[in-house]
């Protein structure tokens, strides 16, 4: 089995000048920024946390702190 070269042949590849360099214009142009991509959203959920989940997360921390503060004291006793 031979081994084909995947590359093209510089003598032969249009757009490339002497060095292997591109000139202008052989290049398609660069990428646009894309604003308009993707579908119009009509919904947008507000930004943060809910109170629920927000106030269980806080009651959680202050138990915990409670507790630690509790058996702190009584390893001191």
């Amino acid at each position: 089995m031979t081994h084909i070269n995947p590359d093209p042949e510089p003598d032969r590849t249009t757009g490339l000048e002497p060095g292997g360099g591109v000139p202008p214009g052989e290049t398609p142009p660069a990428e646009s920024s894309m604003p308009g991509a993707g579908p119009l959203e009509t919904h947008n959920p507000a930004k943060g946390w809910a109170k629920g989940p927000l106030t269980l997360i806080i009651v959680l921390v202050v138990l915990c702190a409670a507790f630690f503060l509790a058996y702190a004291i009584v390893l001191m006793v």
